[in-house]
């Protein structure tokens, strides 16, 4: 890669616009997970419970109802496009490191991976398939991951004084 299109040699006008992004998409990346622990889907069983409802259990804390499948069709559709919007914007950026090609490789691609096993899972469980809420959880935990490590080499490279 030439290193006209390396983050570190931007001008630093430039990497304090990527940083702002980075912090206001950080930001709302977090912010959503906040509220995905708010809805108990942070276990296999909450899972379950959010999209298939738990009217059935005795004396719930919070009465939650199946969802639709006009609710189903838009969570998974707006989920899957802003995430995969989240994760192009950063691919891009993570390519533009000093990172090894290996690393770049496994962070921009997992995302997507992960996206597509997260809300297919979720339509599935919905379905009444409850054993793929483990392989949502597994993902989804993989997806941040892949999320901070991204953030955080983008970040190095845009503290990073230019090459001479």
């Amino acid at each position: 890669m030439s290193n006209q299109f390396l983050i570190k040699n931007l001008s630093v006008p430039i990497k304090y616009f990527i940083g702002a992004f980075l912090i206001l998409l950080s930001i709302g990346y977090f912010t959503g997970l906040a509220f995905v622990a708010q809805t108990d889907s942070t276990t296999p069983q909450g899972i379950e419970e959010n999209y298939n409802g738990n009217e059935d259990e005795d004396a719930p804390k919070v009465l939650k109802f199946k969802k639709s499948s006009r609710e189903m069709l838009t969570i998974i559709h707006t989920h899957v496009l802003s995430i995969s919007m989240i994760f192009f914007m950063t691919g891009i950026l993570l390519w533009c490191t000093e990172q090894r090609v290996l690393i770049k490789k496994i962070l921009s691609i997992e995302p997507f991976v992960s996206v597509l096993v997260t809300f297919g899972g979720i339509y599935l469980v919905w379905l009444g398939y409850s054993f793929f809420s483990i392989l949502i959880v597994i993902s989804g935990i993989l997806m941040t991951l892949s999320y901070v490590l991204a953030i955080l080499f983008i970040f190095n490279d845009l503290l990073k004084k230019p090459s001479p």
